[in-house]
């Protein structure tokens, strides 16, 4: 029985603050979306999950993002991903 986390959010985030500051405040979000386990496994190994436009692979022991496309395209620098339950 697989007891992985069926649903997860995504916050699109900039990486750092105005002052050059790395961030880790999730609540200035560029873009989220709630993202669902599609029961397949990605490219990086860890289960894929997808929603909104995003497709994510997520380690949903460290809810890590091993990768990611924002409609179809990867992130742009200075942009980060932050997991929180949906």
């Amino acid at each position: 029985m697989n007891t992985d986390p069926q649903r997860f959010e995504i916050l699109v985030v900039p990486e750092f603050s105005g002052d050059g500051v790395s961030t880790t405040d999730a609540r200035d979000a560029l873009r989220s979306a709630v993202v669902v386990a599609t029961g397949e496994t990605g490219a990086s190994g860890f289960p894929r999950y997808a929603g909104d436009g995003m497709e994510a692979d997520i380690d949903p022991a460290t809810r890590t993002v091993e990768a990611l496309l924002v409609d179809g395209s990867e992130l742009d620098y200075g942009l980060s991903v932050r997991v929180a339950e949906a």
